[in-house]
């Protein structure tokens, strides 16, 4: 997928943010309810799907296999599934884009076929590994026909004619390799088992439950879960309300807080225990955030969010939170340059292979704009001084995390802050500026000198 022209953007602090709204639908649930509608044996509809590039691009490939993806003029979109390991081999290769998500998760899913099919994706993508997900495939029974140089896209990848169950144990604890082990086992006898150290994100076993699949979860160690999946179901069609993205919610939620004086409310975002890391943390450092009606909507928990400015400190965040919050360190990152005191946060290995070296453009758009920061090993620690100079020009490394978070640093930075490229955005969060710009930010086109 080629990047188009730069869209800079420079940001600069104005009066406080008011309104409500609805950030758009969780990105995770998304790519889990496109390819599970695509498993299952019938039709599937699903409301509130985030129509970003990432997901599209997860729509178009589930096409390519063979499913039925349409979207409703009311925007809902319905998926006429083929049963698992019933995707047909499809006649290119499926381009992901910038999304490891859609690209990790459909590799299990297409492992569990007897079809070959290449996977690949944008230069940010060609960059990130893909080996450690072959590796647990393999042991299913699929084949990595053709891996590109360092383990990375394109991938041609042969499935599991005679898939066969694993107790498989991931080396760091990530939903996205537990999720494609969970949807290869689908097509295995027996029960595919995987053990966390460290548990993570639950969205695939809860989507799985809500599909019909059999599967029980038992805590393992201290942090941890055992999950074991029984083979060769029969996965039947499910509607899907897809609730708002906490990941998503947490650039509003952070400006609020950084802003003087504003206050805002965030409707229906996702409460799940294993996405609410960067609240939880917030919180510790002196955050108002107020949890209002709590309900549960297809399978998860979602509730509304008021924030309000907010003074906070310092803190130490555990390693074990990470599974948590892993998309939200940069932008707790802007908020720790806000803070009175030395924020570390512990064991971020993650950070370094997603859209970017996201622990390096963290501290260095920090570095950029005035904040003490340093990298001790795995940990980033931000030494704040209750301000943040600004004025620096933030280099997004084509990573949407990163623009974004920028652009919340310089709402309430002394002076404007500017990113060379905000396009990728889209990806994730379509609409952003739209959307903060009637909360009163002031976002301005360019990146002037």
């Amino acid at each position: 997928m080629s990047h188009a022209a730069p869209v800079p953007l420079t940001a600069r602090r104005g009066g406080p943010l008011r309104g409500r709204v609805r950030v758009p639908g969780d990105k995770s649930i998304s790519h889990r309810a496109l390819i599970l509608g695509a498993l299952a044996v019938g039709g599937t509809e699903i409301a509130g799907l985030l129509e970003g590039a990432d997901v599209l691009n997860t729509a178009k490939a589930m096409r390519a296999l063979g499913a039925t993806v349409e979207r409703s003029p009311e925007g809902v979109w319905r998926v006429q599934g083929v049963g698992v390991a019933g995707f047909a081999e499809p006649a290119a290769p499926l381009d992901f884009g910038n999304s490891g998500t859609g690209c990790r998760l459909a590799m299990g899913a297409v492992a569990g076929a007897p079809i070959t099919a290449t996977f690949d994706g944008d230069a940010s993508m060609r960059k990130r590994p893909m080996r450690r997900v072959l590796d647990p495939l393999e042991r299913i029974g699929a084949r990595a026909l053709a891996v590109g140089e360092g383990g990375r896209l394109p991938v041609r990848l042969q499935g599991a004619h005679d898939p066969v169950p694993i107790v498989y144990e991931p080396p760091v604890a990530s939903a996205q390799l537990k999720s494609a082990v969970l949807l290869a086992g689908l097509s295995a006898p027996g029960e595919t088992v995987v053990v966390e150290a460290e548990a993570t994100r639950d969205h695939t076993e809860r989507m799985l439950a809500h599909f019909g699949a059999t599967l029980r979860t038992e805590p393992h160690g201290a942090h941890g879960r055992r999950i074991t999946l029984t083979g060769q179901p029969e996965l039947a069609p499910a509607r899907v309300v897809v609730p708002a993205d906490p990941s998503s919610a947490a650039f509003p939620l952070v400006a609020a807080l950084l802003v003087p004086g504003s206050e805002i409310l965030l409707e229906s975002v996702m409460t799940n225990p294993l996405r609410t890391g960067l609240i939880d943390t917030l919180r510790e450092m002196g955050a108002r955030i107020e949890v209002a009606a709590l309900r549960t909507d297809g399978g998860e928990e979602v509730a509304d969010l008021r924030v309000t400015a907010s003074a906070l400190r310092g803190v130490e965040v555990p390693p074990e939170r990470a599974p948590a919050m892993i998309d939200e360190y940069v932008v707790l990152g802007v908020a720790a340059g806000f803070a009175e005191g030395v924020t570390r946060m512990r064991g971020l290995k993650e950070l370094r292979v997603k859209e970017s070296d996201r622990l390096a453009a963290t501290a260095d758009m920090l570095r950029v704009n005035g904040v003490a920061v340093e990298i001790d090993g795995d940990d980033l620690i931000v030494t704040g001084r209750g301000h943040v100079p600004g004025g620096g020009l933030v280099a997004s490394h084509m990573d949407h995390r990163i623009a974004m978070s920028a652009l919340v640093m310089g709402l309430a930075a002394e002076r404007p802050v500017r990113v060379d490229d905000t396009a990728f955005i889209a990806t994730s969060f379509p609409g952003f500026v739209p959307m903060m710009r009637s909360f009163g930010a002031d976002l301005v086109p360019g990146a002037p000198a």
